[in-house]
């Protein structure tokens, strides 16, 4: 076996490892990204935990093998990055978005979250969606408000007697 060979395989191996070990990612189309933009992405995504990996797209469809949905497959053409997050999916959408937005060159080709396959045209939808932390937020303020409002009720009663008792201390 050859030595250019054993480096594909180990490449393939990588590669399905990075599909295996994280449910969500976005394939981009980098065409036309100077090297210090790529680096600026790159320092970004590391910077929030994220991870960026330029790939060829041969040995990209080798590693997918049967797990993942032929639309997928179909979208490894021309340049592409794989950027990945083993946390916050969303939070990387919405970096990419901002990435993209200001210099014009990035965009997405595809993406799976949790295992689900969206085509590139719903990428802007996810990068409007609220982030995890935001939603637990949201479910927690939702659980409580409904008790800060029964513990509310229930103290103005005593509240209001209390301010009779004071009112008729002060006319004695």
């Amino acid at each position: 076996m050859s030595v250019n060979r054993e480096r594909k395989e180990k490449q393939v191996q990588d590669i399905y490892e990075s599909f295996g070990k994280n449910a969500s990612f976005y394939l981009l189309n980098f065409d036309k990204m100077s090297v210090s933009w790529a680096n600026e992405l790159r320092q970004k995504l590391r910077e929030n935990s994220y991870s960026i990996r330029v790939i060829k797209n041969r040995l990209a469809i080798k590693a997918l093998k049967d797990d993942f949905p032929k639309e997928l497959k179909e979208q490894f053409v021309g340049p592409t990055a794989l950027a990945y997050a083993p946390e916050n999916p969303v939070g990387l959408a919405k970096l990419i978005k901002e990435f993209s937005v200001q210099y014009k060159i990035l965009s997405v080709k595809a993406a799976v979250l949790d295992g689900q396959y969206f085509p590139g045209e719903k990428f802007d939808e996810i990068a409007k969606l609220s982030s995890r932390e935001e939603l637990i937020a949201k479910l927690g303020y939702l659980m409580a408000h409904p008790l800060i409002q029964m513990y509310r009720t229930w103290k103005a009663p005593l509240s209001g007697f209390g301010r009779l008792l004071s009112q008729l201390k002060d006319i004695k």
